[in-house]
């Protein structure tokens, strides 16, 4: 049955701006509480970190290089939405007014979007699901055993290339840099190589550091390196990805720099 919108339109009050809402609900004023929230900015005209967030012109010229046995690593290893996401990041226009507008409702404490009359959240089940993630089944946790040791990113990168030259290229401090990792794959592809397996994980390595853990255009860090890394493996990173848009949202609703998927919360 189709419904007219004048049926029902007398039930939702009309909009008078942010500065209105602001006044007048007083679920949106316990955001105000919070010390050096940026809801209390009203001057505030762009998202802190916004920025570090562009085009990436190696990345589709990269992964059109990419044989099919390398492909198909990454879609065994429960990647194929993020490589599509990836093939068409160029294509992809970040709505930046819309990401600040939930970074000013994000409630640090709780995790949550407070919204006049509700509250709101993303979920693991949705992530997983919009960006085609390996789904994590509660209950069927294995034993895991944690150590608490520096990250030797060198060790994960040596997979991929044992040359120093390479490896010095690759990092810095705490970092590892996308656009080289992404130069040795062209190389690879350009010379007909047969190293599939590592051509996917320098692959997965740049993909995921694009759409799922991005922090700056070309960087990640050792920490989300590590995480990447276990995906070949099969490790659910759902909560990872997850935890990372938390604390980026927690950081930009604090005055930081936002960071982690854009992609993601946009969904």
């Amino acid at each position: 049955m189709k419904r007219s919108y004048s049926a029902f339109a007398e039930d939702i009050p009309p909009y008078s701006g942010p500065k209105a809402a602001r006044d007048s609900y007083a679920d949106l004023k316990q955001l105000s509480a919070i010390p050096g929230h940026i809801y209390t900015r009203l001057e505030l005209q762009i998202l802190p970190g916004q920025r570090r967030f562009s085009k990436v012109p190696w990345l589709v010229p990269m992964l059109e290089l990419l044989p099919p046995t390398s492909i198909g690593h990454l879609k065994e290893w429960g990647l194929s939405t993020v490589f599509v996401l990836a093939k068409n990041y160029n294509k992809l226009v970040h709505v930046w007014e819309g990401v600040t507008a939930m970074a000013e409702l994000w409630h640090p404490q709780s995790n949550l979007f407070v919204f006049p009359e509700f509250e709101a959240t993303i979920l693991l089940e949705e992530l997983e699901i919009l960006l085609g993630l390996p789904r994590y089944q509660r209950g069927e946790e294995p034993t895991i055993s944690y150590t608490v040791e520096q990250i030797n990113s060198w060790s994960i990168l040596a997979y991929i290339t044992t040359k120093k030259t390479d490896l010095y290229t690759m990092t810095s401090g705490m970092y590892v840099h996308l656009l080289p990792i992404a130069q040795w794959i062209t190389s690879q592809c350009k010379r007909k190589t047969t190293n599939y397996t590592a051509i996917a994980k320098a692959a997965t390595i740049c993909i995921c550091g694009i759409i799922l853990f991005p922090e700056s255009d070309d960087a990640i860090s050792f920490g989300n390196l590590s995480i990447i890394d276990s995906i070949s493996e099969g490790m659910k990173i759902g909560q990872a990805v997850l935890g990372f848009l938390y604390a980026g949202l927690t950081s930009a609703a604090l005055g930081g720099p936002f960071y982690g998927s854009v992609i993601a919360l946009e969904l």
